[in-house]
């Protein structure tokens, strides 16, 4: 009796890795802007320290929206761009757009107030950083075998590393090598932060291209000799079909989710009160002063410090593959995100701000780990032909964890921290922790693709 016979997917080469990857490398330029200095943007503008989560709010909730329903839609697109490329094409140009408009916010305060324009430019940011990211990650499990979904992560980590780094040091750079301003009037954003996220865009619109133009993708029928059929199911709307999938979803993602909604929930924090804290804390600042030196030094030493982060992060990517081998994925994250513990909890004890460097090796640690190993552990064990949708649906457990801290994390610095940013990032360090225990109860089953013979 004969089989279908299932062929395995050509492995890829690294550079075909590298240039399928190369665009994360432009939305993590921009995405590590939006980190870094988003929050000094919005102090700028207005914002109080006790309510900036809040204005955080709208990037997680549109993330939650948004990529599920692009992964649905990407399973079921194919055109003369592909299936994924299309998607994160347009995400590209909106995030440029979006990088070009958010520093100049206060240039509509004839119409609104300029923290309004900032806080939704900031939502148009980070829906179109979404509609960019998502495929990106089902791209890399649709084109690389099983065996390479490790290697495929971690190089895709990797350059969003180098992304990350140049973005974060962009604005010091500017200032330290060719003496462009980083002051500005009360409620003007410097002029190194408005240069830099006009490169940002630029950078981002460019790299998206790079992978457009130097990427294919499998057809359908050729992407169906390399999967066993799906068994029949019943025929659904796209609304019932969702839901559908997210009822079911896999253990394993499930699991996955405990780890990610502590890990997430930890990030966040940093990347809301950082600034603040690193304000307050180590150049012992007035939590109301946003427009003198002194703040524009450590807003600028903020971005130093996210830069060196993202330096490990980039080189930890590379060892994953080599340290997974030795003690398995899940040992891995686990060690990954309790040093990153380590390194925020660290924080509160300096008061020397070049020795804040060194709690961010623990950070690019964890960061390094976040952005590949979950991915890889998912990747594994999802249905091929549900990978868009499910990619898009374990986004929700990236969001959900940002939306309760826009909600709850101001409440929390105000009534139990007494406003002190520096708390913010402790409890962020103790959530590393919880995350790092949560990844040894996931089940990790590799899916094993068999080819039948005759």
């Amino acid at each position: 009796m004969t089989t279908l016979k299932i062929i395995p997917k050509p492995k890829m080469t690294f550079w075909q890795i590298w240039n399928m990857s190369f665009g994360f490398l432009g939305i993590q330029f921009g995405f590590a802007l939006q980190t870094g200095f988003a929050s000094s943007i919005l102090l700028t503008f207005g914002a109080n320290v006790d309510n900036l989560s809040w204005f955080w709010l709208a990037a997680p909730l549109t993330g939650m929206i948004i990529q599920p329903i692009i992964g649905h839609y990407s399973d079921r697109t194919w055109n003369r761009l592909g299936r994924r490329r299309p998607y994160f094409l347009t995400g590209a140009l909106l995030s440029g757009v979006a990088l070009c408009f958010l520093p100049n916010s206060s240039g509509l305060a004839f119409l609104v107030p300029p923290i309004i324009v900032g806080a939704g430019m900031l939502m148009v940011m980070d829906a179109s950083f979404n509609v960019a990211m998502e495929p990106f990650r089902a791209l890399v499990a649709d084109n690389l075998p099983d065996s390479q979904h490790n290697i495929g992560f971690s190089l895709q980590t990797c350059l969003i590393g180098v992304g990350a780094i140049i973005g974060s040091f962009l604005p010091s750079v500017l200032t330290t090598w060719f003496h462009v301003s980083n002051t500005a009037p009360k409620g003007k954003v410097s002029d190194n932060l408005l240069y830099s996220f006009y490169a940002g865009g630029v950078v981002l619109i460019a790299c998206i291209l790079w992978t457009v133009i130097k990427t294919k993708e499998y057809p359908p029928e050729e992407y169906a000799k390399f999967h066993e059929p799906e068994p029949e199911t019943p025929k659904r709307n796209g609304l019932s079909e969702f839901f559908h999938d997210l009822v079911n979803m896999p253990k394993t993602m499930k699991q996955l989710g405990v780890v990610q909604f502590f890990s997430w929930f930890a990030l966040f924090s940093m990347w809301v009160f950082t600034t603040p804290a690193v304000a307050q804390h180590v150049y012992h600042l007035a939590s109301n002063d946003t427009s003198s030196k002194t703040f524009s030094e450590a807003r600028d030493w903020v971005g130093n410090m996210f830069g060196v982060y993202n330096i490990v992060s980039a080189t930890y990517a590379l060892c994953l593959p080599s340290i997974v081998k030795k003690i398995n994925r899940k040992r891995t994250h686990a060690f990954s995100l309790t040093m990153g513990g380590l390194g925020l909890i660290s924080i509160f004890f300096i008061q020397n701000h070049y020795l804040l460097l060194l709690s961010m090796i623990g950070v690019g640690l964890a960061w390094g780990s976040i952005l590949a190993m979950p991915y890889a552990i998912l990747s594994s064990s999802i249905p091929a032909k549900k990978m868009g949708v499910y990619m898009g649906l374990f986004n929700f457990f990236i969001t959900f964890p940002q939306i309760v801290n826009s909600l709850t994390g101001s409440l929390i610095l105000k009534y139990f921290f007494n406003s002190q940013a520096i708390y913010g990032l402790v409890m962020a360090g103790v959530l590393m922790f919880i995350a790092a225990i949560s990844i040894l109860y996931v089940n990790d089953g590799k899916r094993i693709q068999i080819i039948d013979k005759h």
